[in-house]
């Protein structure tokens, strides 16, 4: 009978044991678990990082593939590298206003200063975990608001509408393709609830109206912007961004535009205009696209 007690004492006592062991490993995993952030909360720390100087975030780019498409910065990690140290200590700035992550992409609107205060786009493209690619597009920071009070980073930042990121999307794109690029101005109010529109960009009022103004201006001031193609189009339920390439005053520009959609109108928008460089002053061969 004594054996018998024993035996089951020990069985027991193994018992216990593996189930500690293995609440142990549960709590590691979880502990693990938590520890992994999205590559969109690895994007805002790197870009935060050009104003703290951490050393962590760092890590979460490739460093054997980089490609760099600024075309300001070199190429690789050592590119990004050399950009910081040419910053003064403690003088840059960084607020990431809004991030989204579609796939393997995530982009992000911030209000930077570095070398002076800009509002940028970015794009960062991973594999396996880690940043392999990035493009971006940069504009100075206007002193006012634009004809209706708004800057180019205030205005709604709640992301909604999940499952219209693909409906959205294809919207968007066959906007900027219809209107943008082909001009195919009888379309345009198809797109639009009404006068209902909230504009960002710096010289524009609000409205359709507010945009009509702003291109007969233009018009008369002999300013040309011209659309030529889309590149690249990124959405996150109801924000998508749209990646061109044409021309403003004659000058060959980036466009990076930035849409909110609602019941499927658009409804807000943001963009920054970058003009691009001539080749001879690029510091990597991957291009602006």
């Amino acid at each position: 009978m004594k054996k018998i007690l024993l035996s089951v004492t020990v069985i027991l006592a193994i018992g216990l044991t593996a189930c500690k062991s293995q609440k142990t490993t549960n709590s590691e995993t979880k502990k693990e678990e938590k520890m992994e952030i999205s590559n969109k909360e690895k994007v805002i720390a790197l870009l935060k990082s050009i104003e703290t100087a951490a050393q962590e975030p760092v890590g979460y780019i490739n460093p054997n593939k980089y490609i760099q498409h600024n075309l300001g910065v070199a190429d690789g990690l050592a590119g990004f590298g050399a950009l910081l140290q040419q910053l003064p200590p403690n003088s840059a700035k960084v607020n990431t206003v809004r991030a989204f992550e579609d796939g393997d992409f995530v982009f992000t609107q911030t209000d930077y200063n570095f070398f002076g205060p800009k509002i940028g786009f970015d794009i960062f493209r991973f594999e396996n975990g880690k940043i392999v690619e990035h493009w971006d597009n940069l504009q100075e920071t206007p002193e006012n608001p634009n004809p209706s009070g708004n800057t180019m980073i205030d205005g709604t930042t709640e992301i909604m509408d999940i499952d219209k990121t693909e409906e959205n999307k294809t919207l968007v794109k066959n906007f900027v393709n219809d209107i943008l690029v082909n001009g195919k101005m009888e379309k345009l109010a198809g797109y639009f609830d009404g006068d209902n529109y909230v504009q960002h960009n710096a010289n524009i009022a609000n409205g359709l109206s507010g945009l009509g103004k702003a291109l007969e201006y233009m018009a008369s001031q002999g300013i040309t912007m011209k659309f030529d193609k889309v590149h690249r189009v990124l959405g996150e339920g109801n924000f998508v961004l749209t990646v061109s390439e044409g021309s403003f005053a004659d000058k060959p520009t980036s466009f990076y535009d930035l849409f909110r959609v609602e019941n499927g109108k658009i409804a807000e928008h943001w963009d920054v205009m970058e003009t691009i460089a001539p080749k001879d002053e690029w510091k990597n061969d991957n291009g602006k696209f």
